[in-house]
């Protein structure tokens, strides 16, 4: 007979593998689709992304304003500022979110652009890092990646209303916690009733490789599905956002040549839910990650010394960037 501990491991293992077995579908129902998302934006003109912008905003946040963990609240508060008046530069409605945790207080930062009215999307980064870490591509990365966006969305006002949230305390030991950052906005969305179409988390989006063997997944036989090199970036959600995930990765697949994949699956599968959208889906907002993988990929994540900015492919995290426009503009 089978013990207790046997059958939670397969019953486990046949979570994660439904939840691949879907994403499966949902890459060939995104390739069936990707001529017709391609054809429906073909009138809008991708704007360029400039690398030089997104490297200097990676070296402010992991360089001048490094170390910038919670126990550093100087340099965190100046991450804040920065951020704060690069978003001043492409919209007038800048507000700040402060909340308290442990005595202190801390800052999302939010842009908007757009309608006041009707549903929004949210596109969210956390701009803290893991204790002594430069964390150029967590989180710099994903930051760099919503500046710029704000500078397409000024160039290109969107014709839905768009929040863009810069995130403090994503990093432990507030991560999972109600005390992140993202757990404060989400649950102000929900107490005030607004209406979100999407949340998009934006989770280090700048790390690629072409070699052999530089893609790791939960499961060794994932390198099967999508690739055994870390050329890709990948729209990931749990098991009730499966039409978002598949909309999101057809829009980001028609925008650029950068190989978008996705991932469906159960929260136990690891890596599914270690970022700010968590906390949308438990206020029941659609939310996707869209992310290089993180420690799958890049073996200099929560690494002190490491993850600097130099390791970064600027010209793909620019077209992570055009990808998620594209979503703005159609989704």
């Amino acid at each position: 007979m089978l013990n207790a501990y046997r059958i939670k491991r397969i019953v486990i293992t046949l979570l994660a593998t439904t939840g691949l077995l879907i994403a499966g579908l949902i890459t060939s129902c995104s390739l069936m689709t990707q001529s017709y998302i391609k054809a429906q934006h073909t009138s809008t003109t991708i704007p360029a992304v400039s690398t030089e912008h997104l490297i200097q905003h990676v070296k402010q946040l992991s360089i001048t304003n490094h170390p910038r963990s919670y126990t550093h609240l100087d340099n965190l508060n100046a991450a804040a500022d920065y951020i704060k008046q690069q978003l001043s530069l492409y919209s007038d409605k800048i507000s700040e979110q402060p909340f308290q945790v442990q005595d202190n207080t801390y800052r999302n930062i939010i842009a908007r652009f757009g309608p006041e009215q009707g549903e929004r999307i949210v596109i969210g980064a956390h701009y803290d890092s893991c204790g002594m870490t430069r964390g150029a591509d967590d989180n710099a990365s994903g930051v760099a990646g919503l500046l710029e966006l704000a500078r397409l969305l000024k160039e290109n006002p969107p014709t839905t209303p768009v929040e863009l949230v810069a995130y403090s305390l994503e990093e432990p030991p507030f991560f999972r916690t109600d005390n992140m950052g993202s757990s404060f906005h989400a649950r102000w969305l929900a107490e005030t009733k607004q209406s979100v179409k999407l949340m998009i988390s934006l989770e280090m989006i700048g790390y690629f490789s072409d070699k052999p063997n530089s893609q790791n997944f939960p499961f060794g036989f994932m390198k099967k599905l999508y690739s055994d090199q870390g050329n890709f970036i990948a729209v990931i959600s749990n098991m009730d956002n499966r039409k978002v995930t598949g909309k999101v990765k057809s829009l980001m697949m028609g925008a650029t040549d950068l190989p978008v994949y996705s991932l469906n699956a159960p929260s136990s599968v690891p890596g599914i839910d270690l970022s700010d959208h968590q906390h949308y889906w438990k206020n029941n907002f659609p939310a996707v990650m869209v992310t290089d993988t993180a420690f799958y990929r890049n073996h200099h994540y929560h690494e002190v010394g490491g993850d600097s900015w130099d390791d970064l492919d600027y010209n793909r995290m620019a077209k992570v960037v055009q990808g998620v426009y594209i979503v703005v503009q159609h989704y």
